[in-house]
Protein backbone atom coordinates (compact mmCIF):
# COMPACT_ATOMS: atom_id res chain seq x y z
CA UNK A 1 0.00 0.00 0.00
CA UNK A 2 1.30 3.80 -1.12
CA UNK A 3 0.73 4.96 3.10
CA UNK A 4 2.74 2.00 4.32
CA UNK A 5 5.64 2.89 1.74
CA UNK A 6 4.81 6.56 3.01
CA UNK A 7 5.37 6.32 6.64
CA UNK A 8 8.76 3.57 5.54
CA UNK A 9 9.85 6.54 3.45
CA UNK A 10 9.21 9.10 6.17
CA UNK A 11 11.10 7.29 8.81
CA UNK A 12 14.27 5.88 6.79
CA UNK A 13 15.23 9.85 5.85
CA UNK A 14 17.86 10.99 8.55
CA UNK A 15 16.81 14.88 8.48
CA UNK A 16 13.16 13.82 8.97
CA UNK A 17 13.16 14.07 13.05
CA UNK A 18 10.10 16.58 13.36
CA UNK A 19 7.57 14.42 10.94
CA UNK A 20 9.10 11.12 12.47
CA UNK A 21 7.90 12.16 15.75
CA UNK A 22 4.66 14.25 14.77
CA UNK A 23 4.09 10.76 12.55
CA UNK A 24 4.56 8.19 15.59
CA UNK A 25 2.24 10.09 17.67
CA UNK A 26 -0.62 9.88 15.26
CA UNK A 27 0.13 6.58 14.29
CA UNK A 28 -0.31 5.41 18.32
CA UNK A 29 -3.18 7.46 18.40
CA UNK A 30 -4.79 5.81 15.57
CA UNK A 31 -3.96 2.14 16.63
CA UNK A 32 -5.60 3.18 19.84
CA UNK A 33 -8.36 4.37 18.10
CA UNK A 34 -8.96 1.59 15.68
CA UNK A 35 -8.25 -1.28 18.79
CA UNK A 36 -10.78 0.87 20.96
CA UNK A 37 -13.43 0.85 18.68
CA UNK A 38 -13.15 -3.34 17.02
CA UNK A 39 -12.80 -3.96 21.39
CA UNK A 40 -16.48 -1.83 21.65
CA UNK A 41 -18.05 -3.83 18.86
CA UNK A 42 -16.59 -7.63 19.55
CA UNK A 43 -17.73 -6.85 23.53
CA UNK A 44 -14.29 -7.48 24.82
CA UNK A 45 -14.04 -3.72 25.68
CA UNK A 46 -13.46 -4.51 29.36
CA UNK A 47 -10.09 -5.66 28.65
CA UNK A 48 -9.17 -2.01 27.13
CA UNK A 49 -7.94 -0.23 30.05
CA UNK A 50 -6.28 -2.94 32.17
CA UNK A 51 -4.82 -5.02 29.09
CA UNK A 52 -3.94 -2.28 26.55
CA UNK A 53 -3.87 1.29 27.84
CA UNK A 54 -1.70 0.08 30.60
CA UNK A 55 1.13 -0.86 28.22
CA UNK A 56 1.29 2.74 27.27
CA UNK A 57 0.39 4.99 29.98
CA UNK A 58 3.11 5.97 33.02
CA UNK A 59 1.84 4.84 36.18
CA UNK A 60 2.46 7.04 39.46
CA UNK A 61 3.30 3.96 41.98
CA UNK A 62 6.72 2.82 41.51
CA UNK A 63 5.48 -1.00 41.97
CA UNK A 64 3.61 -0.52 38.43
CA UNK A 65 6.14 1.41 36.78
CA UNK A 66 8.75 -1.56 38.04
CA UNK A 67 6.09 -3.80 36.03
CA UNK A 68 5.95 -1.20 33.05
CA UNK A 69 9.65 0.35 33.20
CA UNK A 70 8.79 1.17 29.11
CA UNK A 71 5.95 3.46 29.63
CA UNK A 72 8.61 6.01 31.07
CA UNK A 73 8.70 6.77 27.08
CA UNK A 74 5.36 5.11 25.91
CA UNK A 75 3.60 7.57 27.43
CA UNK A 76 5.09 10.67 25.49
CA UNK A 77 3.76 9.23 22.22
CA UNK A 78 -0.36 8.20 23.83
CA UNK A 79 -3.07 10.55 23.11
CA UNK A 80 -6.74 10.16 24.36
CA UNK A 81 -8.87 12.54 22.45
CA UNK A 82 -8.68 14.34 19.35
CA UNK A 83 -8.42 17.78 20.96
CA UNK A 84 -5.83 16.22 23.31
CA UNK A 85 -3.14 15.61 20.28
CA UNK A 86 -4.15 18.13 18.09
CA UNK A 87 -2.64 20.88 20.56
CA UNK A 88 0.21 18.84 21.65
CA UNK A 89 0.90 18.18 17.45
CA UNK A 90 0.44 22.02 16.52
CA UNK A 91 2.37 23.36 19.39
CA UNK A 92 5.28 20.67 18.31
CA UNK A 93 5.73 21.56 14.74
CA UNK A 94 5.80 25.40 15.66
CA UNK A 95 8.76 24.87 17.93
CA UNK A 96 10.10 21.80 16.91
CA UNK A 97 10.40 23.24 13.57
CA UNK A 98 12.68 26.73 14.99
CA UNK A 99 14.60 24.29 17.25
CA UNK A 100 15.40 21.85 14.59
CA UNK A 101 16.41 24.61 12.09
CA UNK A 102 19.07 26.36 14.99
CA UNK A 103 20.17 22.85 16.34
CA UNK A 104 19.22 20.11 14.22
CA UNK A 105 17.30 16.92 13.90
CA UNK A 106 19.34 15.24 16.71
CA UNK A 107 18.92 17.87 19.24
CA UNK A 108 15.08 18.19 18.61
CA UNK A 109 14.65 14.30 19.03
CA UNK A 110 16.79 14.46 22.32
CA UNK A 111 14.89 17.49 23.83
CA UNK A 112 11.88 16.11 23.51
CA UNK A 113 12.92 12.51 24.48
CA UNK A 114 14.91 13.82 27.90
CA UNK A 115 11.83 16.28 28.15
CA UNK A 116 9.46 13.39 28.13
CA UNK A 117 11.75 11.60 31.13
CA UNK A 118 12.05 14.65 32.98
CA UNK A 119 8.42 14.68 33.07
CA UNK A 120 8.51 11.80 34.08
CA UNK A 121 10.49 11.97 36.89
CA UNK A 122 8.19 14.93 38.07
CA UNK A 123 5.69 13.48 38.27
CA UNK A 124 6.28 9.89 39.89
CA UNK A 125 7.77 11.58 42.59
CA UNK A 126 5.54 14.00 43.23
CA UNK A 127 3.25 11.36 43.99
CA UNK A 128 5.28 9.98 45.84
CA UNK A 129 6.85 12.67 47.99
CA UNK A 130 3.75 15.34 47.99
CA UNK A 131 1.51 14.22 50.69
CA UNK A 132 -1.46 15.72 49.57
CA UNK A 133 -1.28 13.99 46.73
CA UNK A 134 -0.64 10.39 47.98
CA UNK A 135 -4.44 9.56 48.34
CA UNK A 136 -4.38 9.66 44.19
CA UNK A 137 -1.38 7.44 43.96
CA UNK A 138 -1.49 5.07 41.06
CA UNK A 139 -3.04 7.58 38.70
CA UNK A 140 -1.57 7.37 35.28
CA UNK A 141 0.07 9.85 32.82
CA UNK A 142 -0.64 10.11 29.18
CA UNK A 143 0.63 12.37 26.97
CA UNK A 144 3.30 14.33 24.54
CA UNK A 145 3.13 17.31 26.42
CA UNK A 146 6.24 17.42 28.86
CA UNK A 147 8.57 16.65 25.63
CA UNK A 148 6.33 19.50 23.86
CA UNK A 149 6.99 21.85 26.68
CA UNK A 150 10.60 20.86 27.11
CA UNK A 151 10.61 21.96 22.65
CA UNK A 152 8.82 25.39 23.77
CA UNK A 153 10.89 26.09 26.77
CA UNK A 154 14.11 25.20 24.79
CA UNK A 155 13.20 27.55 22.24
CA UNK A 156 12.54 30.21 24.02
CA UNK A 157 15.75 29.90 26.12
CA UNK A 158 17.50 29.48 22.47
CA UNK A 159 16.00 32.48 20.61
CA UNK A 160 13.64 34.80 23.56
CA UNK A 161 13.15 37.64 21.23
CA UNK A 162 11.66 35.48 18.24
CA UNK A 163 8.43 36.56 17.38
CA UNK A 164 5.30 34.12 16.68
CA UNK A 165 2.22 36.08 14.83
CA UNK A 166 -0.60 34.09 16.89
CA UNK A 167 -3.99 34.23 15.28
CA UNK A 168 -6.04 37.46 16.57
CA UNK A 169 -3.31 38.82 18.72
CA UNK A 170 -0.73 39.71 16.12
CA UNK A 171 3.32 39.26 16.86
CA UNK A 172 4.40 37.64 20.31
CA UNK A 173 7.76 36.63 21.29
CA UNK A 174 8.37 33.29 22.33
CA UNK A 175 9.46 34.45 25.68
CA UNK A 176 5.82 35.35 26.59
CA UNK A 177 4.53 32.34 25.26
CA UNK A 178 6.65 29.89 27.15
CA UNK A 179 5.47 32.13 30.22
CA UNK A 180 1.79 31.71 29.27
CA UNK A 181 2.72 27.88 29.00
CA UNK A 182 4.45 27.48 32.56
CA UNK A 183 1.07 29.90 34.28
CA UNK A 184 -1.35 27.55 32.30
CA UNK A 185 0.98 24.38 33.87
CA UNK A 186 0.53 25.78 37.46
CA UNK A 187 -3.21 26.45 37.03
CA UNK A 188 -3.46 22.49 35.75
CA UNK A 189 -2.13 22.16 38.93
CA UNK A 190 -4.64 24.12 40.90
CA UNK A 191 -7.59 22.70 38.47
CA UNK A 192 -7.88 19.50 39.04
CA UNK A 193 -4.59 17.71 37.02
CA UNK A 194 -1.97 18.08 39.28
CA UNK A 195 0.07 15.31 37.40
CA UNK A 196 -0.04 16.76 34.20
CA UNK A 197 0.59 20.25 34.87
CA UNK A 198 4.11 19.04 37.19
CA UNK A 199 4.94 16.64 34.22
CA UNK A 200 5.05 20.28 32.08
CA UNK A 201 7.00 21.95 34.42
CA UNK A 202 9.35 19.39 34.72
CA UNK A 203 9.86 19.38 31.16
CA UNK A 204 9.82 23.52 31.37
CA UNK A 205 13.47 23.00 33.53
CA UNK A 206 14.81 20.41 31.12
CA UNK A 207 14.14 22.60 28.27
CA UNK A 208 15.94 25.40 29.97
CA UNK A 209 18.91 23.82 31.29
CA UNK A 210 19.25 22.01 27.88
CA UNK A 211 19.84 25.26 26.29
CA UNK A 212 22.29 26.54 29.09
CA UNK A 213 24.22 23.73 29.55
CA UNK A 214 24.83 23.68 25.30
CA UNK A 215 25.76 27.08 25.43
CA UNK A 216 28.37 25.82 28.38
CA UNK A 217 29.70 23.31 25.71
CA UNK A 218 27.90 20.28 27.10
CA UNK A 219 25.58 18.70 25.01
CA UNK A 220 23.09 16.56 27.58
CA UNK A 221 21.45 14.62 24.53
CA UNK A 222 24.51 12.93 23.79
CA UNK A 223 23.40 9.47 25.71
CA UNK A 224 20.11 10.32 23.66
CA UNK A 225 22.04 10.32 20.14
CA UNK A 226 24.10 7.31 21.62
CA UNK A 227 21.08 5.24 21.84
CA UNK A 228 19.82 6.33 18.44
CA UNK A 229 22.79 5.34 16.79
CA UNK A 230 23.13 1.87 17.69
CA UNK A 231 19.44 1.47 17.50
CA UNK A 232 19.68 2.60 13.79
CA UNK A 233 23.29 -0.04 13.19
CA UNK A 234 21.07 -2.45 14.40
CA UNK A 235 18.24 -2.10 12.44
CA UNK A 236 20.50 -0.85 9.30
CA UNK A 237 21.71 -3.13 6.47
CA UNK A 238 24.22 -1.07 5.24
CA UNK A 239 27.46 -2.81 4.98
CA UNK A 240 30.08 -1.49 7.21
CA UNK A 241 32.53 1.27 5.78
CA UNK A 242 36.09 0.81 5.19
CA UNK A 243 38.10 3.68 6.41
CA UNK A 244 41.29 4.57 5.15
CA UNK A 245 44.49 6.86 6.45
CA UNK A 246 46.47 8.78 4.30
CA UNK A 247 50.42 8.82 5.18
CA UNK A 248 52.14 12.15 6.51
CA UNK A 249 53.41 12.38 3.44
CA UNK A 250 50.27 12.86 1.55
CA UNK A 251 49.10 14.84 4.24
CA UNK A 252 51.52 17.21 4.11
CA UNK A 253 51.08 17.21 0.29
CA UNK A 254 47.96 18.21 0.52
CA UNK A 255 48.74 20.89 3.30
CA UNK A 256 51.59 22.54 1.04
CA UNK A 257 49.30 22.46 -2.08
CA UNK A 258 46.73 25.02 0.11
CA UNK A 259 44.18 22.69 1.49
CA UNK A 260 44.08 23.66 5.45
CA UNK A 261 44.07 20.07 7.81
CA UNK A 262 40.12 18.90 8.69
CA UNK A 263 40.72 19.68 12.06
CA UNK A 264 41.54 23.81 11.63
CA UNK A 265 38.72 23.57 8.90
CA UNK A 266 36.27 21.77 11.43
CA UNK A 267 37.15 24.55 13.94
CA UNK A 268 36.78 27.51 12.01
CA UNK A 269 33.29 25.98 11.36
CA UNK A 270 32.37 26.01 14.42
CA UNK A 271 33.87 29.17 16.04
CA UNK A 272 32.91 32.41 13.73
CA UNK A 273 35.89 34.95 13.71
CA UNK A 274 35.49 37.57 16.53
CA UNK A 275 34.92 40.28 13.55
CA UNK A 276 32.07 38.46 12.47
CA UNK A 277 30.83 38.44 15.65
CA UNK A 278 31.35 42.30 16.58
CA UNK A 279 29.46 42.82 13.15
CA UNK A 280 26.61 41.07 14.04
CA UNK A 281 25.90 42.51 17.28
CA UNK A 282 26.37 45.76 15.76
CA UNK A 283 23.58 44.79 13.46
CA UNK A 284 21.36 43.75 16.34
CA UNK A 285 22.55 47.14 18.37
CA UNK A 286 21.18 48.95 15.21
CA UNK A 287 18.16 46.74 14.02
CA UNK A 288 17.37 44.33 16.64
CA UNK A 289 17.77 40.21 17.03
CA UNK A 290 14.92 39.70 14.05
CA UNK A 291 17.25 41.76 12.00
CA UNK A 292 19.35 38.71 11.83
CA UNK A 293 19.93 35.88 8.43
CA UNK A 294 19.63 32.25 9.73
CA UNK A 295 23.29 31.92 9.17
CA UNK A 296 24.01 35.00 11.33
CA UNK A 297 22.16 33.16 14.18
CA UNK A 298 23.44 30.23 13.91
CA UNK A 299 27.61 32.08 14.03
CA UNK A 300 25.80 33.75 17.26
CA UNK A 301 24.61 30.81 18.49
CA UNK A 302 28.32 28.90 17.66
CA UNK A 303 30.17 31.77 19.59
CA UNK A 304 28.55 31.42 22.41
CA UNK A 305 29.44 28.02 23.37
CA UNK A 306 32.96 28.81 23.07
Amino acid sequence: MSVINDIRTAFSRRDNALNQLLLLNVLVFVFLVLTEAIMRLTGTYAQYYPNLIRQFQLPSDLPGLLRHPWTLLTYAFTHEGFLHILFNLINLYWFGALVREYLGDRRLVSVYILGALAGALFFVLSYNLIPALRPALGIPLIGASAGVTAIIMAAATLMPEYQFSLILIGPVRIKYIAAVVILLSVLAINQGNPGGGIAHIGGAVLGYIFIRQLRAGRDLGQPVQAVGDWVSRVFSKRPNLRVTHRTPAAASVSTAKGTAPAASRKASATHPAEDEIDLILDKISHSGYESLSKEEKQKLFKASQQ
